[in-house]
């Protein structure tokens, strides 16, 4: 399954919401689940809780479905958002991941900060 297939099915299940809505949904459950999965690990750090990577998979595949559900909302497909991640990283980063560059980031240091 691609990424935009994965867009499409998952879009079966989001309703009639008009693209603003899908992006509202989207960014609000996307917080929602990010959340759980923590929780998943905080479970399992400090309240004795055996780690279950099916459990971590659900939640991310949740992640997933408002991350596909905003990108809806927004006319952009998943592979649009995933090649615009992977070109912001590369000219970031050219080199792979420097920590220096990371500390060192033009947005920070020109007084703004935007990802």
């Amino acid at each position: 399954m691609t990424l935009n297939d994965y867009q499409k099915a998952a879009d079966r299940t989001s309703g009639d919401l008009v693209p603003w809505d899908k992006i509202r949904n989207g960014c609000y459950g996307l917080n929602g689940e990010a959340g759980e999965c923590i929780d998943i690990l905080k479970k399992v750090e400090f309240q004795g809780h055996t780690f279950d990577p099916n459990r971590l998979i659900d939640e991310l595949g949740d992640v997933l479905w408002y991350v596909a559900q905003t990108a809806t909302g927004l006319g952009v497909s998943l592979e649009d958002v995933a090649k615009h991640n992977i070109n912001k990283l590369r000219e970031r980063y050219p080199e792979g991941f420097d920590s220096e560059r990371s500390v060192h980031r033009p947005e920070y240091e020109g007084g703004t900060c935007h990802d």
